[in-house]
């Protein structure tokens, strides 16, 4: 059972042991069947990840699983083609996350010859969306998987589906909507922002500004989930907090707000944070994974379960029925330069 406090219901996802540059498939499964165990919504994967997870998919069942896609160098069939067997081989599960980059090595990897300013390149990412939503539009609809052909997610000589159109229709896309350049483009394509603020009344004034910005774009505010990204360091006591963390929020770091006490304080930050109605959920980035992510689960989420803050089963099957965001209508038919509307 779960509890409509604040705006609507309490959404959590979580980071895997993804913050090496060399991914440890083993950790990542890990990772993604304990956050399953504790019935979190999505559990995010790095850049460059695409190939755990064709490990992590079918080592799970219900767990949304979203990596990070750089729409500065990926094109959008390239997109569509990873996370489409993705959403498939997962039954429904996946996400992605827009991310951009201005460094000289991305753009040599585009084939730009200049720094791109970040608006510009935030831009260039809503147009990746856009055309990779349309491509999945373009399949019939149906409930059948479709035709298997060779190559597809992962691997290039597994098995991938067309004909059918994608389980959830679109896969999730997720935005970190931190900077301001991010936001109209979080507002306009994404299902879920994540925002990494040190204080409620950041995350409110964030997500109230996203609603508002989706509104004017035309969008129905209600179909956006604005979670609080934290990372989270839970190597003090059950209940201990450093002054500033627990009882006063988290403090600046140089990887985002960071919390740092107990799996306790941490539910109560949470349930502060929620009930208030400044965010729909948290996205939690834990210091040490696998000491970090158990301690979550088996504690901060344990408690939220116990006081019926937070569900303790998963209703649905897709990532989308976690979230509860509609699966979306078919608005692209025909080609990819085809008339269209709103993604």
């Amino acid at each position: 059972m779960t509890s409509t406090h604040g705006r609507g219901l309490l959404h959590l996802a979580v980071a895997a042991a993804d913050q090496q540059e060399l991914f440890d498939a083993d950790l990542c499964v890990e990772s993604a069947r304990l956050a399953e165990s504790g019935g979190l919504d999505f559990v995010t994967f790095g850049p460059d990840a695409l190939g755990v997870l064709a490990r992590v998919a079918p080592a799970t069942t219900r767990i949304g699983l979203v990596p990070t896609v750089s729409a500065t160098r990926t094109e959008a069939r390239h997109v569509r083609a990873a996370v489409a067997n993705l959403d498939r081989v997962s039954g429904g599960r996946a996400g992605w996350q827009l991310d951009v980059s201005a460094t000289g090595a991305e753009a040599g990897l585009s084939g730009r010859r200049r720094a791109v300013p970040g608006d510009e390149l935030w831009r260039e990412a809503g147009e990746v969306a856009d055309a990779a939503a349309r491509l999945w539009d373009d399949p019939e609809d149906g409930d059948e998987m479709g035709e298997v052909v060779p190559g597809g997610f992962g691997d290039r000589d597994a098995p991938r589906h067309i004909g059918a159109r994608l389980p959830q229709g679109h896969p999730v896309r997720v935005v970190d909507a931190t900077g301001v350049q991010a936001r109209q483009t979080a507002a306009r394509y994404a299902d879920v922002a994540l925002v990494r603020a040190a204080s409620v009344a950041q995350a409110g004034a964030v997500r109230d500004e996203l609603r508002v910005a989706a509104k004017d774009l035309g969008r129905d505010p209600d179909g956006l989930r604005v979670l609080a990204s934290l990372v989270v360091d839970l190597g003090g006591g059950e209940y201990a907090a450093e002054p500033g963390h627990g009882g006063g929020g988290p403090r600046p770091s140089a990887h985002g707000p960071l919390y740092r006490g107990g799996p306790v304080d941490l539910a109560e930050l949470i349930t502060a944070w929620h009930t208030s109605g400044a965010v729909d959920g948290f996205h939690l980035v834990p210091a040490e994974p696998r000491r970090d992510l158990e301690r979550l689960v088996n504690g901060t989420v344990a408690l939220l379960q116990h006081r019926c803050l937070f569900r303790t089963f998963y209703p649905g099957r897709t990532l989308r029925e976690h979230l509860g965001l509609a699966r979306p209508a078919r608005q692209y038919t025909g080609s990819v330069g085809s008339a269209g509307g709103a993604a």
